[in-house]
């Protein structure tokens, strides 16, 4: 897992429509950068459509949200569609990134979020709670 303070691995992995996402094209800005287990499971829904109700103001924050799963890129395009969700959800089905990341366990992918600043990691959140979470984020960000 990488630590407050240290430099983002970069990585490039595709979207729900098969456009390919470098992290270090966001290096001059804030990203949030969350992993989650599954696409269309409670607490993963939870979590995004969180977000997406609060979307206008991660955009007011300046900050660009990517979600990265294992799930396939056609899952991810029924999971955005279906739930409305405005932010690139990425795919890595090799969970390359995801075990850079610290986000792999034994059967599935932690519920871990960085916010990056200039390519920098400047918070590490480790204990995601779904419901909360996107709030949380903002909160500290207008501290």
């Amino acid at each position: 897992m990488l630590k407050e303070g240290e430099k983002i691995i970069d990585f490039a992995l595709l979207d729900q429509d098969s456009i390919e996402h470098k992290l270090s094209d966001n290096s001059s800005g804030r990203v949030l950068l969350y992993f989650y287990p599954k696409d269309d499971t409670p607490g993963c829904t939870k979590e995004a459509c969180t977000i997406t109700a609060l979307y206008d103001d991660f955009k007011k924050a300046g900050i660009t949200v990517l979600g990265v799963s294992s799930d396939s890129r056609e899952s991810h395009k029924k999971f955005k569609e279906k739930y409305n969700i405005p932010f690139i959800l990425l795919s890595d089905p090799d969970k390359k990134v995801i075990k850079e990341y610290g986000a792999s366990s034994l059967f599935s992918t932690k519920r871990i979020s960085y916010l990056i600043e200039n390519g920098l990691i400047k918070k590490v959140y480790q204990k995601v709670d779904p419901a909360n979470h996107a709030m949380q984020i903002l909160d500290e960000i207008n501290k």
